[in-house]
């Protein structure tokens, strides 16, 4: 039996549900469906920073911003190829991201605070020292009824916001943040209260429930419905091993995720060594290869969010848990060739990791390590206990010679990268990649007078710090309402798609720490103003 509604919504991460929402209170009825037995996708296992310039709560805080400084700064900080293809969505984008903000938080139990991050490249015309960053209060998951115990969970330790992170520096004193806020802790845990990632997916799935939004879990799209004139009517969908089809009046939103965890897509477009995966099972790339079946054409699909990881266990498997451990005084990053390449606290190290060499099309840079001496190990006690769920993923030795010999790195080009880090340590300054440097770097390292740091102290330690991939960034292109395309730009009715399954506009290289989740979330929010304004026959 065929289920009808007026929007169908493919995923329930943070796009999904921003769509979802915006199309509830616009009187529509919506159907999510979640290919998993979790609702919240990759959103609920994030830090939910979410980047989002001229919004509301900067505002009030009297914090000067505007679209205009925002669109300077996207088109300054973005690759500089990309302008001809992407101006028109960077400005759908800055024009639309404030109001989905205010939306979101009037129409769900969201309490938003903003973040103490500056832009990631704040240097640049239209760039910030602060105001765009903003991230979830903590909110109790039994707001969720029915559905508390399928949000999904997450590897971080989302019982501490983003900015109680940031403030106590847990990564290098997990005991001195306890020690600090311990009296929220407790309310947290007697309330049932997570902030983050698990604070934002609770609102907004709350929000939608509100308004009798139907989820149906284990549910997975197999293959979009057409009209005979080509329009997206609905989709197949395997619930409980049957196939219903589910009709959608006025469209289908594709926001099911990346791609990253099917290995022959992620092999073509990311071709080398991975180190890890950061997402849930689930982003096997649905919403991209039914969107091509239908006609879509699919772009930027080499762009990722790639992001340092150590290794943890999620669901009794191997995981990756975000974490910028390469970042640490007494440590630098070399390539195979042992060699420096890129400054350590770049935030966008991910996509210089992901350069490709234009002929054969494999990176240039991997294998990867990360070298430090005795200090770095001992930086943060947290590193230690990661490193314990991946068997030689740390090697050490007494000497740099015997760790170079350890990783097949020529020893005498190590001790001479490792020399002229050090003579550069000595005077408090990278003449090579200028680490610290900028302001963004700057904060990381807390003002330290040296970012650097010699690497003296035996043992020595050498990671392995190839690519690891939180979400891919590939998919249906779409124009600024969100409305999918064909390789000859005309429209393919019906059909949107928002977050990590569109060409994401915002690829691999970030222009803010949260230009992944502030993007999904307006995304999903303009294809839902799309499909309430169009489409109303």
């Amino acid at each position: 039996m065929a289920l009808d509604v007026d929007v169908l919504v493919i995923g329930s991460g943070s796009a999904a549900m921003s769509a979802a929402l915006r199309a509830l209170v616009g009187g529509l009825k919506v159907t999510v469906i979640e290919k998993s037995d979790y609702l919240g996708g990759t959103s609920a296992m994030s830090g939910a920073g979410i980047w989002v310039p001229a919004n509301h709560l900067a505002r009030a805080q009297g914090i000067p911003d505007s679209r205009e400084e925002a669109l300077e700064y996207v088109r300054a900080a973005s690759p500089p190829t990309w302008h001809e293809e992407e101006d028109h969505l960077w400005r759908a984008f800055v024009e639309h991201a404030p109001n989905a903000l205010e939306f979101i938080e009037e129409h769900s139990p969201l309490e938003l605070e903003l973040v103490s991050e500056p832009d990631v490249m704040a240097e640049l015309p239209g760039g910030k020292v602060k105001g765009r960053m903003v991230s979830t209060k903590p909110l109790s998951r039994k707001l969720l009824g029915k559905f508390a115990r399928k949000l999904r969970p997450s590897t971080l330790p989302n019982w501490f916001t983003y900015q109680e992170q940031l403030t106590y520096d847990a990564w290098h004193h997990p005991l001195r943040i306890v020690l600090n806020i311990w009296p929220r802790l407790i309310y947290r845990f007697l309330t049932g209260s997570r902030a983050m990632g698990a604070a934002l997916m609770t609102a907004l799935i709350r929000g939608c429930q509100d308004r009798d939004c139907e989820f149906l879990l284990n549910a997975r799209a197999r293959k979009l419905v057409c009209d005979q004139s080509g329009r997206v009517t609905g989709a197949l969908v395997e619930v409980g091993g049957e196939t219903r089809e589910i009709n959608a009046r006025r469209g289908v939103v594709i926001a099911s995720g990346g791609f990253e965890w099917d290995p022959e897509l992620r092999e073509r477009h990311f071709p080398g060594p991975i180190d890890r995966l950061g997402s849930p099972w689930s982003n096997e790339g649905d919403g991209q290869k039914m969107a091509a079946e239908v006609g879509a054409k699919l772009d930027r699909m080499d762009q990722a969010n790639i992001f340092p990881c150590v290794p943890t266990r999620y669901d009794g498997k191997p995981l990756g848990l975000p974490k910028t451990f390469q970042a640490e005084r007494h440590s630098v990053v070399i390539d195979g060739t042992g060699r420096r390449f890129v400054s350590e606290t770049n935030f966008n190290i991910g996509e210089v990791m992901d350069a490709r060499d234009p002929t054969t099309g494999q990176p240039l840079h991997q294998p990867i390590w990360l070298i430090g001496d005795a200090r770095y190990y001992r930086a943060s006690p947290l590193f230690a206990w990661y490193s314990r769920y991946e068997k030689d993923w740390v090697k050490s030795a007494n000497t740099i010679s015997d760790l170079a010999r350890k990783i097949g790195i020529p020893a005498d080009r190590l001790s001479a990268t490792i020399d002229r880090f050090n003579s550069m340590s000595d005077k408090g300054r990278d003449d090579d990649f200028h680490r610290g440097e900028i302001a963004f770097e700057n904060y990381k390292a807390r003002g330290a007078k040296n970012p650097l740091g010699r690497i003296e102290r035996a043992p020595f330690y050498a990671v392995s710090f190839n690519r690891s991939i939180l979400g891919t960034k590939g998919g249906a292109r779409t124009n600024e309402h969100g409305q999918v395309l064909r390789p000859d730009g005309s429209i393919i009715a019906g059909l949107y798609a928002a977050g990590l399954s569109m060409a994401n506009p915002i690829g691999t290289r970030a222009i803010g720490a949260g230009t992944t989740i502030g993007p999904n979330l307006t995304w999903g929010y303009i294809c839902a103003e799309a499909i309430l304004k169009q489409n109303r026959t």
